[in-house]
């Protein structure tokens, strides 16, 4: 699976982060979602659990 993000759509939320912090970070500046790995091996319920759809997964 690769993971893709749109920072200009991310609203901070942080479920993705919380969700799983190996592959998401938020920035401190904005708190947008940072990816820190485009190909783990899972995100758990990351992208569905993204309230602001700014995570694809293909």
């Amino acid at each position: 699976m690769k993971l893709a993000v749109d920072r200009e759509r991310c609203v901070g939320a942080g479920m993705c982060v919380l969700t799983a912090p190996a592959v998401f970070d938020q920035d401190e500046e904005e708190g947008k979602v940072r990816l820190l790995d485009p190909e783990p091996a899972d995100v758990g319920d990351a992208v569905q659990l993204c309230p602001a759809a700014a995570i694809t997964a293909s």
